[in-house]
């Protein structure tokens, strides 16, 4: 998942989404732990999609655009 994507949806959507992703997390969990998931790295890509989720909520509650590119 995208940033751009995500920072078109909602916070109601992301909330919703972020509540799925964790679920999905925690179903591929036990495949990794039952020797049953074809591919480890999708848990690594959802760990990765709920940070992103959680930083732009967090964004939004404090009011930051971080659509501004700042120039070092």
């Amino acid at each position: 998942m995208k940033i751009k994507d995500i920072r078109n949806l909602s916070n109601e959507e992301l909330n919703a989404k972020l509540t799925s992703v964790k679920a999905e997390l925690f179903n591929l969990r036990f495949q990794h732990a039952t020797g049953n998931l074809a591919n480890p790295m999708l848990l690594n890509s959802l760990k990765k999609d709920i940070a992103k989720i959680k930083t732009v909520l967090t964004e939004r509650e404090l009011g930051i655009n971080s659509d501004k590119k700042v120039k070092a």
